[in-house]
């Protein structure tokens, strides 16, 4: 399935909505109905449970309850080889600069001793659609906008969808088998695990699946946890659907280490629309594996990249060791560099942070 548009419209309708549309409809009693696009309520002093209609114009609502909630009404309908209509969910954590009551999110996953969830699903039958559980990652302490990971949670799909990207192999995980998918939606990097028949109701570790997302590469302990979500991708239908049950312990069990200062030097030549950049990044002390991050001005897109493994080609980016690269002795410094476009005007980005902490830019 392709799924490029999905985060891309959903920025584009959250900007939107936070001018005209975004609703909070406040502290939820047991069965409060949201049907505004991006209305959203807070469940038992702790969760948000959101609407988030951010693919379709059509009618999408929502009965909270005191422990979930329920589609009560989707109208919309997505191509099931495309993106789907919505993903209503509950969750804690920050989500568009949204952020669950008393949250202890973002916290840096070098700093996370545990995190365990529970949730219960009820599935319908006569529509399509995934019952998914989000896990959000990101180089630096994001509350708003897009994070750079996403990891999901398939716990059941019915109908003709598939994850974003490709099957890439098979993971044991928490007892259970699961399929691996991995790809990239146009704004962040997604892994997904399928399971192969329907799960209704689990209390597992999140860290079991972040911890694999490590193995492969994409993440480090640097990153942040942003959120945990769980919820359904409706494709059409969806009436019914309703996570029963929601919770999350998040426990910091250490203090991370305290980065080294760093220092990045960007330089760029430019012509026309286009441009190269080379970025070197000077540490006071050693480094065993860096991520930098930074968002490119408005206009700006990378095209090719090397010397980094770079995900994002506008806006929010983030440039990862290539393991050969990924030791900056004390005092050393590492290159990389990377060709884009530009709409005619250019700028450097502003500032840079080195395994989520500040750079100084010269």
């Amino acid at each position: 399935m392709r799924r490029a548009v999905r985060v891309l419209a959903a920025a584009v309708l959250f900007a939107a909505a936070s001018l005209t549309t975004f609703a909070f409809a406040g502290s939820a009693q047991a069965d409060t109905q949201i049907c505004e696009q991006f209305g959203s309520t807070t469940l038992g002093g702790r969760y948000v449970v959101m609407n988030n209609r951010w693919g379709s114009a059509a009618e999408q609502c929502i009965n909270v309850t005191d422990s979930g909630f329920v589609i009560t009404s989707q109208r919309g309908t997505g191509d099931t080889g495309g993106a789907p209509v919505s993903y209503p969910a509950v969750y804690y954590g920050c989500h568009y600069a949204n952020c669950s009551p008393g949250t202890n999110l973002p916290l840096q996953l070098a700093a996370i001793s545990s995190v365990t969830s529970a949730v219960s699903y009820h599935y319908e039958s006569g529509a399509t659609y995934d019952a998914a559980y989000d896990i959000w990652l990101d180089p630096t302490p994001r509350r708003d906008g897009v994070n750079a990971m996403e990891i999901m949670i398939w716990f059941h799909r019915q109908g003709p969808v598939q994850p974003v990207g490709a099957a890439v192999g098979t993971a044991t995980i928490g007892g259970r088998a699961w399929e691996v998918w991995r790809g990239n939606n146009g704004a962040n990097e997604v892994i997904s695990y399928v399971a192969p028949a329907p799960i209704t109701s689990w209390t597992f570790s999140v860290l079991n699946f972040i911890d694999d997302v490590k193995r492969r590469g994409a993440v480090t302990d640097a990153w942040y946890l942003t959120s945990v979500q769980a919820g359904f991708e409706p494709w059409i239908g969806g009436v019914g659907l309703a996570v029963t049950d929601f919770s999350a312990e998040v426990n910091g069990g250490s203090t991370p280490p305290e980065p080294a200062s760093c220092r990045v030097t960007y330089a760029a030549d430019t012509w026309d629309t286009g441009f190269v950049a080379t970025v070197t990044v000077a540490v006071a002390g050693p480094v065993d594996g860096w991520t930098l991050g930074f968002t490119l001005p408005t206009g700006q897109r990378i095209t090719h990249a090397w010397n980094a493994a770079v995900a994002g080609d506008s806006g929010a980016v983030t440039a990862r060791d290539l393991g050969y690269n990924g030791r900056i002795p004390a005092g050393g410094r590492t290159s990389f560099g990377f060709q884009g476009s530009h709409n005619g005007g250019f700028a450097t980005p502003a500032a840079f942070t080195l395994n989520g902490a500040a750079c100084t830019k010269t």
